[in-house]
């Protein structure tokens, strides 16, 4: 991909699909969280089964973690520790978890006071949305600010991403169809709606900075390329019947947009240029 242009649209060669259920699985999985990591893994939250699983280059689960406690989202801290968001009816934490040697290991904790959903990180700072809000916080667990809050309803701060340069914030808002592009200070630059932008869920900015978001109904499912001002729509790179788009993830090592999925047992695989 041309790294200066994050609005180069991108365009789907193929599309294929890949299994993530392993034995151990209880129910249909829920892809709710997608990570690449430097050395071309994959992590996976699934979110039915409480599981992250770990795919190597071959898209083959090697390794799993229990979570126990509802995971969601997921982002990367350094080439081999993560962050995980996990939630239940009274804990609400960030998991920190490092691979290593095709293993998943647990680390240290952050318990939070609000829920935590969707992550992001970017030069030392983690950003994390509570369903109507997105709040900022240092690795140690110190809260920085309250970057923005919409209590017009329920699911207004769904997902976050972060540019490549750390100017711009994205974030979804569920049941009013939104994608919402944030500066710095959490300032609203922009609002991007569209009659395909319907139940927005996942977000993800590629290295070059373009933009996807997925989401949508099990009737009517999107994968868009949004620009990078998060005001126009650039390209619909996928669409799908009976399946709802969870999240979704640029994969640079193969040129592939990976989305997960609800109930179902595999990611579509689009290998892009």
């Amino acid at each position: 991909m041309v790294q200066d242009n994050p609005n180069k649209v991108i365009i789907v060669l193929r599309k294929s699909e890949n299994n993530v259920k392993i034995s151990s699985d209880s129910q249909e999985c829920l892809i709710s969280g997608i990570l690449v990591l430097t050395d071309r893994q994959v992590l996976v939250v699934d979110q039915s089964n409480n599981i992250v699983k770990l795919l190597d280059q071959q898209n083959q689960v090697v390794s799993h973690c229990s979570m126990t406690k509802w995971p969601v989202d997921i982002c990367q801290i350094t080439s081999r520790e993560v962050a995980v968001t996990r939630n239940d009816s009274n804990i609400h934490e960030v998991q920190f978890i490092t691979v290593n040697n095709r293993q998943i290991v647990t680390g240290r904790k952050l318990q939070l006071l609000h829920t935590c959903y969707g992550i992001a990180f970017h030069q030392g700072d983690l950003y994390i949305t509570s369903w109507t809000a997105l709040y900022k916080y240092k690795l140690n667990g110190k809260l920085v600010s309250k970057m923005y809050e919409d209590t017009s309803g329920d699911y207004t701060v769904m997902r976050c991403a972060v540019s490549p340069t750390g100017d711009k914030l994205y974030i979804t808002n569920l049941l009013q169809h939104k994608l919402l592009t944030l500066a710095r200070d959490g300032s609203v630059l922009a609002t991007f709606t569209d009659p395909a932008l319907q139940y927005p869920r996942g977000v993800h900015v590629t290295p070059a900075g373009q933009l996807l978001v997925c989401g949508g109904k099990y009737s009517d499912p999107f994968i868009l390329q949004v620009d990078s001002e998060g005001k126009r729509k650039l390209a619909t790179l996928g669409t799908e019947k009976n399946c709802m788009p969870q999240s979704v993830c640029y994969n640079r090592h193969t040129a592939s947009i990976i989305v997960g999925l609800h109930e179902k047992n595999n990611t579509m695989v689009f290998k892009v240029q």
